[in-house]
């Protein structure tokens, strides 16, 4: 096959077809973790946290981070890590290779971590699910590895755009925060994959958008300081957050040697939270942070 298509079909328009079969199983993987995650919700509310029996989420989320840990300890037995993390060592470190393992392992851990009521989000994990597909695909063909890079960000962008329904987000994500270069050659795949995974969301899930915003009052001139008065307390609260989580993930790695102590302090951890600030319970599978199941 790879002789044949070396013989019929140049690279450049390789890499466009490739960029639209990455964002159709992008889009693809994102349906099934959204479903994975309302499948286990269902269960979960119907089955134990019936008749407002609230007491159960002191319960469910350390269920499904032993769940999760247990998955990630004996099955994959590798370290999922955070997605935007690994697929950036990726292209630092492994000439844009992704395990196998990865188009899949984190679509499982994730699901089974939020479906039990943990606070985290599915955007990482589909992110890093999307970069895998493309990452493995090229590879498939044997891409060149900048060819290949390309091919992870149109999995990253679609991923977005699957997930969100938001194609401009994929493409704005993986240009920034993969920091890929921006040309005329990288632009189009990516924007093949974002557009097309959200098509593909449109038709499985429908043309409503994940976030409807209702513009109640105009935009005033006046309050652009109060904006970059928002904006800055919006940075410094990510700086918090980040520095929290990496001290956090570092302390539990050098003082907790067991992964039988790490699921009992983590998950008690969770669900004294969860239980005080209901709010906290991950009823919506594309919201809240990008911590995946690596901290435990």
């Amino acid at each position: 096959m790879i002789e044949w298509r070396e013989r019929h079909i140049s690279e450049k328009h390789l890499v466009l077809l490739l960029s639209f079969f990455v964002g159709m199983f992008s889009a693809a993987a994102a349906a099934i973790l959204k479903s994975f995650i309302h499948l286990i919700q269902r269960l979960v509310q119907e089955q134990l946290i019936a008749d407002e029996r609230t007491w159960w989420y002191l319960i469910t989320p350390v269920i499904g981070i032993t769940l999760a840990a247990l998955f990630v300890r004996y099955i994959v037995r590798d370290d999922i890590s955070h997605g935007i993390t690994k697929i950036l060592y990726a292209i630092s470190q492994r000439k844009s290779i992704i395990k196998p393992h990865n188009m899949w392992s984190s679509i499982v851990g994730s699901g089974l971590t939020i479906g039990f009521g943990g606070s985290v989000g599915a955007e990482a994990p589909i992110v890093l699910t999307g970069a895998a597909i493309g990452s493995n695909l090229a590879k498939a063909f044997r891409l060149d590895q900048k060819t290949m890079m390309l091919m992870i960000g149109c999995g990253a962008a679609g991923a977005i755009g699957g997930i969100f329904k938001a194609p401009i987000a994929g493409l704005v994500f993986t240009l920034e925060v993969l920091m890929m270069d921006l040309t005329m050659t990288s632009v189009a795949p990516l924007l093949i994959s974002s557009v097309t995974a959200t098509a593909i969301s449109y038709i499985l899930t429908g043309v409503e958008p994940m976030f409807p915003l209702n513009t109640v009052e105009p935009f005033l001139i006046q309050r652009i300081p109060w904006y970059a008065i928002l904006g800055v307390l919006c940075g410094l609260i990510s700086l918090y957050f980040t520095r929290g989580m990496n001290s956090l993930e570092r302390w539990m790695r050098h003082h907790v040697r067991s992964i039988g102590v790490k699921i009992i302090v983590g998950g008690l951890t969770l669900s004294i939270l969860i239980f005080l600030f209901p709010p906290l319970t991950a009823k919506d599978t594309t919201r809240s942070t990008s911590l995946s199941t690596a901290t435990v």
